[in-house]
């Protein structure tokens, strides 16, 4: 193969990397992605998408086929936690507790007044095929699985790495201007001399990926379900609908069993534990894969070194709980393509890149942390009831019988359980985890304003169109069509949203796009406008008058406000421009 020049290096064909390449070609971006193993992933991994990037996935044109494979929130919206799946014993069965999650139930409303498209539940093995379609439908030729990057060095003003067929042998150079990491962590991060920082692994998981047709004993709705095994700590585990039929037709699943020591159990052997733990003694099961996994808490040091950028497990690590590992990682690519493009284009100096890791770098130590404590915290639901993993066998089975107690003492038992229980809407209902993220410096210019306060548990979000916030989402109207204000933005393009007075502003933006010759769409909402605010909701969010004006990343964050008219609006918006560009 001859040597390939490119601007931009991709190494790593997961769900992050498939990403970036998506997000890359949208950009108009050259790259080359390389990827060690034949195919996508042959396990579920990763299986819930939250929602913003339901929304990256809709400003990309993604959505619609992911949604088409993925289960619908009605058919994944629960968490439950059981005693066990099937049986006829007396504690065999038993409902302990269920909780509307993820924006499933009671929860929709909430969930769908921030955003234009609701979370899905999709694992990684269907997720990245679908996503490989996607690359390689807008970079033919260039999405390659089965070569792996050998070496690279960074030579100043390029990268140069060696790229190698693992069927043949055969091997070429590559020239990049910029790397990737988006391997995981496992050879680009510590050959650029990247380090992870946190507590080493922190316990080991056991998960097998098997079929069984569980139709006959399944409650359709749930997301995890919890087994809290009255009699074997060891047996305590969640089960895990993996496709690709959802409900009660579900052919494949995941069962991750209590921590304990690697290699207890092999694709045999974990046979007659799974039917035991299910109480269903004849269970036909065909088991996929037994894996072995250490549940990690940390984060790269640096995002960047010279050339060379990582994202998604690259930098940074934590327990599923919540659900933020991929997600995490596939914001990261949308953060970091359109200033790739920005650089390459011209439109940036190199400069510009440091603002990734300045905005990325604290969205991954938030992430990390969050994720341990409700990790942790799941720990302290379980002890409530009496059925933690250092509750002696001995006592479970009591402990567990005096929490279905139906006497008085079984109600105080229950109440205050209860009360424990709802205290992990901060793992399974934590909405502004999932949109409410802002960043506090990088690509942006600040306008003093204070962001909104949290909730501690984060089960609510607060909208705001705050510099560095995610844009508000807002039904709007245009010629019979209803669609989002996160719709208004484009890829590789700025959008300048004003309101009826706006008109300075528009012709500031044209002015603006022509010195730094950049793509602007500007969009005026409002009474006598081209695009209507038709419940007011945009008017509830927008935190501008009619006269003021808003900047949209590419990325759909805010990137300057304006709350009302400027004495020299082209003035402003230059300036605007020039901070949020480096330039």
């Amino acid at each position: 193969m001859e040597a390939i020049e490119v601007p931009v290096l991709i190494v790593g064909g997961g769900g992050c990397g498939l990403t970036a390449s998506v997000l890359l070609s949208d950009q108009g971006v050259d790259h080359l992605l390389v990827e060690r193993h034949s195919d996508t992933s042959r396990i579920p991994k990763a299986h819930y998408l939250n929602q913003r990037t339901m929304e990256i996935f809709r400003q990309h044109g993604i959505a619609d086929d992911v949604l088409a494979e993925a289960a619908p929130l009605e058919l994944f919206g629960k968490v439950r936690w059981m005693t066990t799946l099937a049986g006829d014993g007396p504690m065999d069965r038993r409902l302990i507790h269920e909780m509307d999650a993820f924006g499933g139930g009671e929860l929709t409303p909430a969930y769908a007044a921030v955003g234009p498209v609701l979370p899905a539940k999709l694992p990684q093995m269907w997720l990245e095929p679908i996503l490989k379609r996607h690359a390689e439908e807008r970079n033919p030729g260039r999405v390659l699985f089965g070569h792996e990057v050998t070496t690279f060095s960074d030579e100043g003003d390029h990268v140069l790495a060696e790229l190698r067929n693992v069927e043949t042998g055969e091997s070429t150079t590559v020239k990049a201007k910029y790397l990737i990491g988006a391997d995981g962590g496992k050879f680009v991060g510590p050959k650029a001399g990247i380090r992870m920082e946190g507590p080493p692994g922190l316990v080991n998981t056991t998960t097998a990926y098997f079929s069984a047709d569980l139709s006959a004993w399944w409650q359709e709705g749930t997301l995890i379900t919890h087994f809290l095994s009255p009699k074997d700590p060891d047996l305590s585990s969640n089960l895990i609908e993996m496709g690709p039929t959802w409900g009660k037709k579900c052919e494949q699943w995941g069962l991750h069993f209590a921590p304990g020591p690697p290699g207890r159990w092999n694709a045999e052997t974990v046979i007659p534990r799974i039917r035991e733990l299910l109480r269903i003694p004849d269970l036909d099961i065909t088991v996929h894969k037994v894996t072995d996994w250490i549940v990690d808490a940390v984060l790269a040091d640096r995002y960047r070194v010279g050339r060379v950028l990582i994202a998604g497990d690259a930098a940074h690590k934590q327990p599923p709980a919540v659900g933020l590992g991929l997600n995490t990682g596939i914001q990261d690519a949308h953060n970091l393509a359109w200033k790739l493009a920005a650089i390459l284009s011209g439109r940036a100096p190199e400069s510009f890149i440091d603002t990734y890791e300045a905005e990325r770098r604290p969205i991954g130590r938030q992430n990390v942390d969050w994720a341990v404590a409700a990790a942790q915290h799941h720990q302290t639901v379980i002890d409530a009831i009496g059925a933690g993993h250092n509750i002696p066998a001995d006592r479970r089975g009591r402990r567990l019988e005096a929490y279905f107690d139906p006497s008085w003492i079984g109600d105080t038992t229950r109440a205050r359980a209860l009360e424990i229980f709802h205290t992990h809407r901060g793992g399974c209902q934590s909405l502004d985890m999932e949109v409410g993220f802002g960043y506090e410096r990088g690509a942006i210019v600040p306008d003093g304003s204070e962001p909104p306060a949290r909730v501690p548990m984060r089960n609510e979000h607060t909208p705001t169109s705050r510099p560095g916030h995610r844009l508000p989402h807002a039904w709007l109207a245009r010629d019979g069509e209803r669609l989002s204000t996160l719709d208004l933005t484009g890829t590789g393009r700025f959008t300048l949203i004003t309101g009826a007075q706006g008109d300075a502003w528009t012709r500031a933006a044209a002015r603006a796009a022509e010195k730094f010759s950049v793509p602007i769409t500007t969009v005026r909402i409002g009474a006598g406008c081209a695009y209507e605010d038709v419940d007011g909701g945009w008017a509830a969010v927008r935190g501008t008058g009619e006269a003021g004006a808003l900047l949209i990343r590419p990325d759909q964050h805010v990137a300057w406000r304006a709350t009302d008219g400027a004495q020299d609006p082209e003035q402003a918006l230059t300036e605007a421009f020039a901070a949020v560009l480096d330039r």
